[in-house]
Formats: C-alpha cells, sequence, structure tokens
C-alpha cells in the first residue's frame, strides 16, 4: 500500500504539473457540492490528467490490421497519417470537463482548419451514452459501484453527433497516469467508412496515458460483422501519439474558434437536448453521413467568412439535425448498411 501511494503521489505531482494550479480549485468544490465521498489527491490527479491534455501538437494517426478470423481475408496495408492539432478546453465545471480537437493541415502560409473530434468527461456518471450499432445509440445506466470515483469519456464527431461513450477509473500503477475503459462498440473511422464495407462496427479497448512529452491515445481494435450475431473480421492495434509542438500556425485554430465559438455551442446544445429527451435515437442515414456533417461544417465556414448570421445559421443547423435523427431506432438489421457475402462467410 505505501508503494502504491507513493507512486500515486508521484503521478499526480507529475499531472498537476502539467497544467495551472488554479485549474484544480473548482473541481474539488463541485465534487462536495454533488456529495459523493471524494480522495481529493486522486480527483485532481484526474483532473489534471484529463487537463493535461490540452495543448498543441504534432500527431500521428498509426493503425496496423493483425489478424483475421475469416477465411480469405487479407490483412489490408498500415494506415499511418498525421498533423498538427490543437487541443482545448471548451468548458471546465470541476467535475465535467470538455475538450475540442482541431486538426491544422496544409503548407504554414496556407493552413487548412479541420473540427475534429471532442471529449467530454464526466465525474461519476450516472448515466453514459453508448453505441449500439446502425448509428445509432442509448443511454445505459452506471451502477454506483461502478461509477464511484469513476469517469466517463463521451467522444463526439466532427458534426458534435456522438460516436461511443466508456467509463473507467483513472490509475496511477507503474508510474503511469492512464484511463482504460472495458470494451465499447463504436462507428466505423472515417478511414474505413469511406473505403471499405466489409465490416459495421469496432468493439475497442480505448486507453489514454499521460506521457512526459505529451500523451498518447491506444485502441485495440476488433472489427465486428453484425449481419446476424456478432462476429470479428479482424484485429487491429491503433496508436495515435500527440507530442507537444507548436511550431505550426496554432494561430489559424484558435481564430477558427474565435469565429465559430457560438455557431458549434448552439449545435452543441441541440445535439444535447436530442440525448436529454430521448433514452435512445438513431441518425437515419446508413453507413457515411456526408449528408449531415457536411452541411453543419458548411454554416460553420459561412458564419466564420461572415457570409450568414449566427441565428439563421443555427436555425439550419438545427433543421438539418433533425431531417437525420429520430428516436425510432428500429432493428439492427434494418439500420446496417450491407456487407459484401464474402466478408460475412
Amino acid at each position: 500500500m505505501l508503494t502504491r501511494n507513493i507512486l500515486l503521489g508521484a503521478a499526480a505531482l507529475f499531472v498537476l504539473m502539467a497544467v495551472p494550479a488554479c485549474a484544480a480549485a473548482p473541481g474539488a468544490a463541485a465534487a462536495r457540492a454533488s456529495g459523493e465521498t471524494v480522495a481529493p489527491a486522486v480527483f485532481e490527479a484526474d483532473r489534471n490528467a484529463i487537463l493535461s491534455m490540452a495543448g498543441d501538437y504534432k500527431v500521428t494517426f498509426d493503425f496496423t490490421e493483425t489478424v483475421s478470423f475469416v477465411n480469405g481475408y487479407a490483412l489490408k496495408e498500415p494506415k499511418l497519417s498525421g498533423g498538427h492539432e490543437s487541443v482545448r478546453v471548451l468548458e471546465d465545471r470541476g467535475d465535467f470537463i470538455s475538450l475540442q480537437h482541431t486538426l491544422v493541415i496544409g503548407p504554414d502560409d496556407a493552413p487548412a482548419i479541420v473540427k475534429h473530434w471532442r471529449q467530454d468527461w464526466q465525474y461519476q456518471p450516472q448515466r453514459v451514452l453508448v453505441f449500439v450499432g446502425g448509428n445509432a445509440w442509448e443511454w445505459r445506466s452506471v451502477p454506483a459501484a461502478e461509477r464511484s470515483g469513476a469517469w466517463s469519456q463521451t467522444v463526439y464527431q466532427v458534426d458534435d453527433a456522438p460516436r461511443y461513450g466508456a467509463v473507467a477509473r483513472w490509475t496511477y500503477e507503474d508510474g503511469l497516469a492512464e484511463w482504460t475503459p472495458p470494451r465499447e462498440w463504436r462507428p466505423l473511422p472515417r478511414r474505413d467508412m469511406t473505403t471499405r464495407d466489409d465490416y459495421h462496427a469496432i468493439d475497442a479497448v480505448n486507453r489514454h496515458v499521460i506521457t512526459p512529452w505529451g500523451w498518447v491515445h491506444e485502441q485495440e481494435n476488433s472489427k465486428l460483422i453484425l449481419s446476424g450475431e456478432p462476429a470479428v473480421l479482424v484485429r487491429e492495434i491503433g496508436v495515435n501519439t500527440y507530442r507537444r509542438f507548436d511550431g505550426y500556425p496554432v494561430s489559424a485554430s484558435d481564430a477558427y474558434w474565435a469565429a465559430t465559438a457560438d455557431y458549434w455551442a448552439g449545435v452543441r446544445a441541440e445535439w444535447a437536448r436530442i440525448g436529454a429527451a430521448n433514452a435512445r435515437f438513431a441518425i437515419t442515414l446508413q453507413g457515411e453521413t456526408e449528408d449531415l456533417y457536411q452541411p453543419l461544417l458548411a454554416l460553420a465556414d459561412q458564419v466564420r467568412s461572415g457570409e450568414k448570421g449566427l441565428e439563421p445559421a443555427l436555425a439550419e443547423a438545427r433543421a438539418v439535425i433533425n431531417r437525420f435523427v429520430t428516436p425510432e431506432i428500429g432493428q439492427l438489421e434494418d439500420r446496417l448498411r450491407p456487407v459484401p457475402a464474402a466478408a460475412a462467410e
């Protein structure tokens, strides 16, 4: 026990050094207000581990298929990509932290800004929004024993539609601050959704580990065919590396958010309304949801350029979202895009 406490103390000190000390204050207050029993040092170490993921980074996304489980399936070539990514704290209420990712790609004199994923962290959540296949999600209650001392991470897509959620405790064994939840389903990544149609979902372990130079997002993915009984097509290892680096046009990312923050806040509010009103909901599009996200991203660009005012843009955004969202999720089979027969054998 003494050794574990020493390790915990060292890990807590490490993550506390990664962010300003004043960030800890709201967390303790919120935890006390919630009435939950909290070990303050652990809670603040958790918060600071999450907050330490904010910053400016050089990123690599490295995915390699490892083992096939279907006769005749040939492992695909590894996929390696990267760029620069700015991660900003959208909100910090103490027991809730929201981090927004923005990719900055292309030449420094003409950078392209790509609104990327968002991760929301909730301490001791009573429920978590999980993916159930076929572009549908439902709320799962989190039992008291499971949520005690734990955080949910809910990940959202480029249009602020949900992707997946999971619950786990941050741990500090062997000097590492890491968060590793049980396996949960998640949608296909865009790198596969746009290039292949031979599986429906990923059963993923989604690990976040804080490092001295930034952080790493490790994934252990089983690619699932959901037609009939779920079956694994192939397994994949993913390593997304975030190394602190600001030698890119960071200001371009911040300028994008300065111009579009109110618009995206309104979009998030509409998705939050949908989530609050429904035990489950689905996007009616099969497979890639570009008919939903492309108009929302285009509206953001129009707000940014001044071509469209904020309120008209948000009214149009809400109409687009509700055109493709339904609380009647139906049967899984009806929500799936077809998989070639050879892949399903």
